[in-house]
């Protein structure tokens, strides 16, 4: 069996970081295999889907590097033999219709007039009786005669499945094991709305088996549809596919994650400095793990150990502590120029002006405190001070400019660096600890006061190497002008 999955979002809002989750999923599941990862569109929801929210998932998938086999692409062109991959196009070319014309000459499914206000009237019934709201199967019995009827009445009619209501409905899943639903507790679900759109529980189930998915890989708020999808396979003489239901996310307070906890947009995980290659290797491990708990993973290593007996059926929990944690480590092995892209957005965004800069300079810059990052947000701030005039900060002038001999070893600095000809950071530490000794001072009482003088913080990356990228001029003209500062 060649293995095929599908990743088939609607496009009614942002890419859901539980939908990428998803997608992740399936498509490892699809490389572990060697099989096929296939996006579809599932646009048959007309008042809420956009094409605002289709770009957004492919600006998201394809930021996140989950690149699909087969499907749409953003560009308006098709990749696969099964197009096309948007739903409402299939239902435009009557794919759907086809078989919901079987299951009505067979008797399988028929026509439901009953308006809004009788289904609410038998919903409020099934309430005050204390039973599940269940469509009463009201018009599961009309003759040709009491249809045309109702027709010519103006009634428009959606068409109902005809569910069977004996025995049970049973599957082994990937993850829950063996599941069980009895028939008598299903309903005759709607399969075709009156505007002639299928439902999402039809349409589902012919494109995954026109598609030929071996597997559905779906988050677990699908198990109450996965009975009544069954039973339309078995009523068009299909087979159905494996079935995995992965997990929820949970806040960290227990409750299904949602935008009360933060961002739940992926685009937003991009924007506030999360690194794709991190953010795929932390909800791998959001409901999976590997059989020693590895936590970090090379480029291409998911993809190889990605096993789905490894997913657990318990909620999985959002840790933003974990992410950022995670972000840095990515951060720390990412190549220096390739770090340097990646915070260039963030750092025009700031307001700060790198255009003219050299480009090894502004590397070496960036890469001063590379350690330190856990986002790429976080670039900008502390790099700002080698491009503007420093801030300083309170703490820093009462710490060190108070101090007596602040004024002294500054304007001691001045002379000692206006008199280096070559200032790289071995000459300007020499030319620093000469000072310090031929004053009778501690190397920290020369080294403080020039820090704050020339960034304006008490902390921060190697001082010397941090003159050297400031230059000469920059440098003694911040020594110069931090002398106001020392009493």
């Amino acid at each position: 069996m060649t293995v095929r999955v599908r990743f088939a979002p609607s496009p009614t809002g942002f890419l859901h970081i539980g939908g990428v989750r998803t997608a992740l999923f399936n498509y490892l599941f699809a490389k572990k295999n060697k099989g096929t990862f296939l996006l579809r569109i599932e646009d048959t929801d007309e008042e809420r889907s956009t094409q605002a929210s289709t770009d957004a998932i492919f600006e998201g998938m394809q930021w996140m590097n989950l690149n699909w086999d087969e499907g749409p692409m953003p560009d308006g062109t098709n990749k696969g033999p099964d197009a096309p991959y948007y739903q409402a196009q299939r239902a435009d070319m009557g794919i759907y219709k086809k078989y919901i014309d079987q299951l009505l000459a067979e008797g399988k499914a028929y026509k439901c007039y009953c308006t809004e206000e009788e289904l609410e009237e038998n919903r409020q019934k099934c309430l005050a009786e204390h039973r599940p709201p269940k469509y009463s199967g009201k018009c599961s019995h009309l003759t040709e005669e009491q249809q045309k009827e109702l027709e010519a009445q103006g009634r428009k009619y959606v068409i109902r499945f005809r569910m069977p209501q004996e025995g049970d409905v049973e599957w082994d899943d990937m993850i829950r094991g063996h599941v069980k639903f009895a028939s008598k507790d299903l309903y005759d679900l709607v399969i075709q709305k009156t505007s002639g759109y299928p439902t999402y529980n039809f349409a589902v189930v012919v494109d995954d088996h026109l598609m030929r998915m071996t597997h559905v890989i779906r988050g677990d708020d699908h198990i109450s549809n996965t009975p009544a999808q069954i039973q339309i396979y078995r009523a068009l003489g299909w087979k159905e596919p494996i079935f995995a239901h992965l997990s929820m996310i949970h806040g960290p307070d227990g409750k299904k994650l949602s935008k009360r906890h933060g961002a739940t947009n992926v685009v937003e995980f991009r924007n506030m400095g999360y690194l794709p290659e991190a953010l795929k290797n932390y909800l791998a491990l959001l409901g999976w793990a590997t059989p020693d708990s590895q936590q970090l993973f090379a480029p291409g290593e998911l993809e190889e150990k990605f096993d789905i007996s490894g997913c657990q059926p318990s909620p999985a929990v959002m840790d933003p502590e974990k992410l950022n944690w995670m972000n840095g480590e990515y951060i720390r092995a990412t190549p220096l120029s390739r770090l340097t892209d990646l915070a260039l957005p963030f750092i025009e965004k700031a307001g700060i002006n790198v255009s003219g800069v050299d480009r090894a300079r502004l590397e070496g810059i960036i890469g001063l405190e590379q350690e330190k990052y856990k986002l790429l947000t976080e670039i900008p701030d502390l790099i700002r001070f080698f491009f503007e005039d420093p801030v300083f900060e309170q703490e820093a002038i009462d710490k060190v400019f108070s101090k007596p001999e602040a004024k002294k070893v500054l304007e001691g600095m001045i002379q000692v660096y206006g008199n280096l000809t070559d200032f790289t950071e071995t000459n300007l530490e020499t030319a620093a600890r000469a000072y310090a000794k031929e004053n009778g001072m501690k190397a920290g009482q020369i080294f403080h006061p020039v820090r704050v003088a020339v960034s304006g913080r008490t902390h921060g990356p190697t001082l010397f190497k941090m003159l050297e990228y400031m230059g000469k001029d920059t440098v003694l003209a911040r020594l110069k002008n931090a002398l106001q500062y020392c009493k």
